[in-house]
């Protein structure tokens, strides 16, 4: 049988190469590339087009999530999986959303991988064992009609302001609104993507790469 053809994108060396090793002492997987940032990532999946491709969220340059929606854009046959440390809800929405056929925690054992790896090549998806009690909702698909954005843009726009530090009565200033609109929205953005607090804003928004906007 044809081994699984895996692409790592990691940007830590040592940890990269820890999981190269995992997956070239398995009998039906081998590495046909690694690389170290979202771009090269999207450059070598095109050029490879490998069955897999393993990659982080946290990677300079372009991130996962980013990395992600242009594999499957250039490389849609390619399966991504992606390996993090995040457990958040919203992280597992938009990597699934955007096509991810898996999505594993560093922090679980090595197998979960390899386990993720092979259902991915068959086409099916896998969301971490640690996850998927507590997160089913979020492994989801989207249902046919509603492939439209997690949350309106206007909430995205408040969402984005309150992750550059701005306050309510900023972000109502800039866009023309009641303060107590700014809340609403706020409170609707958040429930949606299952953020807790300003520090998941911030994190989802360098996730989506709003922060680089002008």
């Amino acid at each position: 049988m044809p081994r699984i053809r895996v692409l790592l994108a990691e940007d830590h060396e040592t940890v990269r190469q820890g999981l190269k090793l995992l997956i070239d002492e398995q009998e039906d997987m081998e590495v046909v590339g690694e690389v170290g940032d979202g771009e090269a990532a999207i450059e070598r999946a095109t050029a490879l087009r490998p069955d897999v491709a393993v990659i982080d969220i946290a990677m300079p340059r372009t991130n996962g999530l980013l990395a992600a929606r242009g594999i499957k854009a250039s490389a849609p046959a390619t399966a991504i999986i992606a390996l993090t440390r995040y457990t958040d809800a919203a992280y597992v929405k938009e990597l699934l959303a955007v096509g991810a056929a898996g999505y594993v925690l560093k922090q679980s054992a090595s197998t979960e991988l390899l386990r993720a790896i092979r259902a991915a090549s068959r086409g099916e998806r896998h969301l971490d064992a640690n996850l998927r009690d507590r997160m089913a909702p979020a492994s989801e698909p989207r249902r046919a009609g509603r492939s439209g954005p997690l949350i309106t843009e206007r909430e995205r726009e408040v969402l984005r302001l309150m992750a550059l530090g701005h306050s309510n009565k900023e972000i109502a200033q800039a866009l023309d609104v009641a303060v107590k609109t700014v809340e609403v929205h706020k409170a609707n953005a958040m429930r949606k993507l299952g953020l807790g607090g300003r520090i998941d804003v911030i994190k989802y928004a360098v996730l989506q790469g709003w922060l680089n906007e002008a």
